[in-house]
């Protein structure tokens, strides 16, 4: 792919990589004379490097900050077409289990305060964080996400367990 094809397809995408590997081959092979040929191979190599970045964050144990939890889950949940909640369960700093807890649709998701809490309790979790994806690409958190983070954290509070976070992650940011 020569220079100037890979600068029309960065000016189509707003100089977004990750729109690029997240759109069709069909409407990629559109942008400055790609061909379908070529769209295909670069949404392969976009998705390879989105599971180098997976398995690299797969193997982190232990997590320092927010912004680590989002390095961790950003590759899997930012180009998803439906929600999904994630927790992580912590026994002291070091990371225990990552659990899908919920799937939902475009516009959200059900999640039970109660199973959550459930398998801390199981796994002798000391703390915990949620994570989930905005498709729509807006990271501000709904009236349902503030209500879902006040039940955890009160659930959790009950027995002596902390809610760390509850991080969405969305195209914006």
């Amino acid at each position: 792919m020569c220079k100037e094809t890979a600068e029309a397809l960065l000016a189509a995408y707003g100089g977004s990589l990750a729109r690029i590997g997240s759109e069709e081959a069909a409407r990629l092979r559109m942008i400055g004379g790609l061909g379908l040929r070529r769209a295909r191979m670069l949404l392969a190599a976009a998705e390879l490097g989105r599971r180098i970045t997976a398995a690299r964050a797969a193997e982190t144990d232990v997590v320092s900050s927010s912004d680590d939890v989002v390095r961790l889950f950003r590759p899997q949940l930012e180009t998803l077409s439906h929600e999904e909640c994630w927790a992580v369960y912590y026994l002291f700093e070091r990371i225990i289990e990552r659990q899908r807890v919920s799937q939902g649709g475009v516009q959200g998701t059900v999640v039970d305060h109660r199973l959550i809490i459930k398998r801390a309790l199981e796994l002798l979790a000391t703390q915990l964080i949620l994570i989930h994806n905005h498709p729509s690409g807006a990271a501000e958190a709904s009236p349902q996400d503030k209500v879902l983070t006040e039940r955890i954290a009160q659930a959790a509070a009950l027995f002596d367990i902390r809610l760390l976070d509850h991080i969405i992650i969305a195209r914006e940011g």
